[in-house]
């Protein structure tokens, strides 16, 4: 595990892909093997990210435009890189990050007009041109992803289907795009399968 270190680590996905629970099963794998790890949320880790995340998540801000949306979660980003992921990466410490700029460009790409090349451009200016290692995308429908769904639903989450259907196919189309950044995962089975095939695609960083 060793050589891990140093390593960034993403795991994205649409709603209800089970995002926090691997998250956790591959911090605590990576612990048991005496890896360092430095687990962070995107948007949030920090206290400024936190209460962006507060904004843009609030339903009551229905009047954001994407524009808006999509620099407000960069600049949550922005500060994450240099509080805390870059600081711990110097370190030689492994960094995994629930969500990043494949959620941007998943959610937001379409949204008033806005372009791959635009939301790359302001993301390389957030994340000081540091992209991870390795982003695996949990995938599943989005009508087996509803049911997972057991709680308030954020302001994003709100969406309609539709919405939420372009975002999964828009990690998909990212994911071909670039597949040595990136690894999909079949999230729709049982947690330890799923846990397996993370391990697999973390297994080729090695």
């Amino acid at each position: 595990m060793s050589n891990l270190n140093g390593k960034f680590i993403v795991l994205d996905g649409g709603e209800g892909c089970g995002k926090t629970t691997q998250t956790r099963m591959l911090v605590e794998e990576m612990n048991r093997r005496g890896q360092k790890v430095l687990t962070v949320r995107d948007p949030g880790a920090t206290h400024i990210g936190e209460q962006i995340r507060a904004i843009l998540l609030n339903p009551d801000q229905s009047a954001m435009g994407m524009r808006c949306e999509m620099l407000l979660y960069m600049a949550a980003r922005a500060q994450l890189m240099t509080q805390t992921i870059l600081p711990a990466l110097a370190a030689g410490q492994l960094v995994i990050c629930d969500r990043f700029v494949s959620s941007t460009l998943s959610y937001q790409l379409g949204g008033e007009g806005l372009t791959d090349w635009e939301i790359r451009a302001v993301a390389e200016v957030a994340i000081q041109k540091w992209w991870p290692d390795l982003t695996i995308v949990l995938d599943i429908p989005v009508h087996d992803s509803d049911g997972r769904m057991n709680r308030p639903r954020d302001r994003i989450e709100r969406r309609p289907r539709e919405y939420h259907e372009t975002v999964r196919q828009n990690y998909l189309a990212l994911a071909k795009s670039e597949p040595t950044r990136y690894a999909v995962v079949n999230a729709g089975r049982d947690e330890k399968t799923v846990h397996g095939d993370v391990m697999g695609a973390v297994g080729k960083l090695i």
